[in-house]
């Protein structure tokens, strides 16, 4: 079994949010390495927290997850937030299933997931910048160039 399906099983709600037990030393952690994936921690954080969190060093894929889906991974009821334009972009990162699902389920990264949602952006992140997410820039990269 793999670190992603054995440590975390949690779901987002509108403004709840469900806990795990977790261990201190991995709370908040995910591992930058996508093959090596620990879960994103959801105690006590809604998803805009965690994604503050995980890209605190990446200042640009938190303006990206804000234009993409306004901070959310999850709609009210519980199913995965998709693109409006495109339905196959998927989370909080809006990642096109069409064209990386192949890739990030090679990697062990599930998609539908905040945890494999975020890894998998930084991973694409690193291989490629920004440019996955051009189609948005004229909504976050005004507030990139101001800081």
């Amino acid at each position: 079994m793999d670190i992603l399906s054995s440590v975390i099983t949690a779901i987002l709600a509108v403004s709840n949010v469900m806990t795990v037990p977790v261990t201190d030393t991995a709370y908040g952690q995910i591992a930058l390495d996508p093959a090596n994936v620990t879960a994103v921690r959801m105690v006590g954080k809604n998803t805009e927290e965690i994604v503050r969190s995980y890209f605190s060093d990446i200042p640009v894929m938190i303006q990206i997850a804000r234009c993409e889906s306004a901070f959310r991974q999850n709609l009210p009821d519980g199913t995965v937030l998709r693109g409006k334009v495109d339905p196959r972009d998927t989370g909080v990162m809006q990642i096109n299933l069409r064209y990386h699902e192949a890739t990030a389920t090679g990697m062990g990264i599930d998609l539908q997931t905040l945890d494999g949602n975020l890894s998998y952006a930084r991973d694409l992140y690193n291989r490629q910048g920004t440019q996955p997410w051009n189609a948005s820039a004229p909504c976050w990269a005004p507030t990139i160039a101001m800081r």
